[in-house]
């Protein structure tokens, strides 16, 4: 009885900006790590960028500098900054939680429906 409802993808330049955000509702007890992954055809699905609970980040190589996670812990909520985009940087990108459901539930990996974001002139 979780769900994770993401929003802000889209159709963006070469060198703009978008800003994910997924949320997460439900019997949610806790969340630890929170991360974004992305798909493009033909390639497997990668971690872009994660952080923990108490803020520590983690980035892909090819991201570092231009993509910016953070975490609202009050509202459930993960982010993903992306600025300096580039035609590489298109694919669904998915948002995933670690959480722990209440009611004596166990740590699970959940995962949003996943947003479309297209780098193109």
């Amino acid at each position: 009885q979780v769900q994770l409802v993401e929003s802000g993808g889209g159709l963006v330049q070469p060198g703009g900006s978008l800003r994910l955000s997924c949320a997460a509702s439900g019997r949610i007890f806790s969340i630890n790590d929170m991360g974004w992954y992305r798909q493009a055809p033909g390639h497997e699905r990668e971690l872009v960028a994660s952080i923990t609970r108490s803020g520590s980040t983690n980035y892909a190589d090819s991201v570092k500098g231009r993509f910016t996670i953070s975490r609202d812990n009050a509202k459930n909520t993960v982010y993903l900054q992306m600025n300096s985009l580039k035609p590489d940087d298109t694919a669904v990108y998915y948002c995933n939680a670690e959480i722990t459901t209440r009611f004596g539930g166990r740590m699970n990996e959940y995962w949003g429906q996943g947003t479309q974001v297209t780098v193109s002139s």
